[in-house]
Formats: structure tokens, C-alpha cells, sequence
């Protein structure tokens, strides 16, 4: 063999055995999903469409015409993905809207199928993150607002390096201070904390859990606030009026023992002691 024979370079041929020899298996490629062959879905959607309502052979046309875009709906519900919803939910919604397409799409405009299908899909599952995902019901307004704040606060912290304020946030969406905190206060309820969540640090549940930090209106509390506030009036009314009052309230003694115990009439106990109570809830009323 002469010098140039063996300077001269591996045929391609040569190249190709030589890296099937490798001891390293080649990297294999993932398979890219079937497309559905151009015309098939319209083919199939224009046949369906001359079958009556009834027709049986109508369900299955249809089920075929799903299964030629399976790889449509699983793209759509892996974009949405990772926010929150579990994926083999979002492909189902994903499957309902490309039913509702397959029963509206009309042959005879001549568009592609998939060309009305996609947005119909994906408007499917935009609506069901909409409507049934939030953890409590809040108005339309404020549910399309919701991404509109989180792109907006996006954007400002990546052009500015920090957060953005209330005031910018609303000049950058374009409504007003208050419009916005009950935005961003109902943004909360998207994912409300569960009350049976642990306490944050706890290790293994020894601090308890949310709703068992919660507190709970106190009956005690509000009687203790009024017999705080009751104490100078008492004080300040005269003698034979709080003399009744005490009797009554804290005595447990009936207008007639105390009309006895006084020397007055019944009657006359009763009118003292409803003119003493007005005056106590006016002076309460008062106060607050």
C-alpha cells in the first residue's frame, strides 16, 4: 500500500461501520408524534356530516377523528402543566374540547380541521383553570385579571431587579390602587391554605395544624368589655337607683322583694329600675 493509500480518508461507508463497532451505543432520538395525514380529518368530518344524527356509524367516525389527534390534545395539556392541575385531568378537558370541535366544525368552509381544532383545545382548558380550579369563587373580572397580574409583576421585577408597588402595579395594568389590592387579595383565594396544613416549621406536626391556631369569637370577651364600661355609670348613678339595680341584676331579687326591702311600691321599683337601664344603654351607646 502506498503512502497516499494510506493518508487518503475512511470512505463513508467505512466511517458508518466504524461507529456501529463502537463499544458506546449511538444516542436513539425520541419518536416526534404521528401527524395525521393531510385531508383525513376533513375526509372523515365531511362523511360524518352525511350520516343522520342517529346514524351508529357516527360515534365511530368520530372516535377515529380523535385518535388522529391525540398527539394535538397531549401538547396542549403538557403546555399547561405544572400549574397546579394534574396532567391526566388537564389531557381530559383537553379531549372534551376536541369533541366540542369535532360537533362544530363545518366541512364546507374548507379550513383545515386542526387549524379550528387547536384553539378550541386550548380555550377548553384555559376555561377550566378559569372556572374550576380556583379554591373560592370570585368574580369574572377578577379571575381574567389574575394573569394579567402575575405577567405584569413578572416583567417589572425583570426589567427593574425588585418588586413592584401597589401604584406601579396599577399604572401598569391601568386600573386603580384599590382595583388592584382586591386583586392581588383575591389572588389568595386560588389556593387557600388547607386548615389541616402543619404550622410553618413545625417538624412532623408537634406545632398543630392552621386551623387549630385560628381563633374563635369569645362570648366572655364582649360581656367583660360592658361590665368594664358599666362600672363608672353604675358608679355615677344615685344611690336608691343602684341600690335597685344591684338587687336586681346581681341579687336576684324580684321587684316585689325589692319594693319590700326599699319601702316603695312594685310599680314604682319598676319604673326606677327601666328608667336606670335607659340611661345605662344610652350612656354605653354613647361611649362607643
Amino acid at each position: 500500500m502506498t503512502s497516499a493509500q494510506r493518508a487518503r480518508p475512511p470512505r463513508p461507508a467505512a466511517r458508518a461501520q466504524a461507529a456501529t463497532s463502537s463499544p458506546f451505543p449511538a444516542p436513539v432520538r425520541p419518536a416526534e408524534p404521528a401527524r395525521a395525514p393531510d385531508g383525513d380529518a376533513e375526509r372523515l368530518l365531511a362523511e360524518m356530516n352525511r350520516l343522520s344524527p342517529g346514524d351508529p356509524r357516527r360515534e365511530r367516525l368520530r372516535s377515529r377523528i380523535v385518535d388522529l389527534h391525540t398527539a394535538l390534545v397531549r401538547s396542549v395539556a403538557r403546555r399547561y402543566a405544572g400549574r397546579g392541575e394534574p396532567l391526566d385531568d388537564l389531557q381530559q378537558v383537553a379531549f372534551l374540547g376536541l369533541v366540542k370541535a369535532i360537533n362544530r366544525f363545518d366541512p364546507e368552509v374548507g379550513d383545515r380541521f386542526v387549524t379550528y381544532a387547536y384553539p378550541v383545545v386550548t380555550g377548553e382548558v384555559k376555561r377550566h383553570f378559569r372556572d374550576k380550579t380556583w379554591g373560592m369563587r370570585v368574580s369574572r373580572r377578577i379571575q381574567e385579571a389574575r394573569p394579567v397580574l402575575q405577567s405584569t409583576v413578572q416583567e417589572f421585577t425583570r426589567e427593574h431587579g425588585r418588586a413592584p408597588t401597589t401604584a406601579e402595579i396599577a399604572a401598569a395594568m391601568g386600573i386603580t390602587e384599590e382595583e388592584t389590592i382586591e386583586v392581588i387579595v383575591a389572588c389568595d383565594a386560588y389556593r387557600p391554605l388547607s386548615l389541616e396544613a402543619p404550622v410553618d416549621g413545625a417538624r412532623d406536626g408537634d406545632g398543630g395544624t392552621v386551623g387549630e391556631q385560628i381563633g374563635s369569637e369569645d362570648p366572655a370577651l364582649d360581656a367583660f368589655i360592658d361590665g368594664h364600661a358599666l362600672g363608672p355609670l353604675i358608679d355615677g348613678l344615685p344611690e336608691r337607683e343602684r341600690t335597685i339595680l344591684l338587687l336586681r341584676f346581681f341579687g336576684n331579687k324580684t321587684q316585689t322583694q325589692i319594693a319590700e326591702q326599699i319601702g316603695l311600691s312594685q310599680m314604682h321599683v319598676s319604673r326606677l329600675l327601666r328608667a336606670t337601664l335607659d340611661r345605662l344603654r344610652t350612656g354605653l351607646l354613647a361611649e362607643r
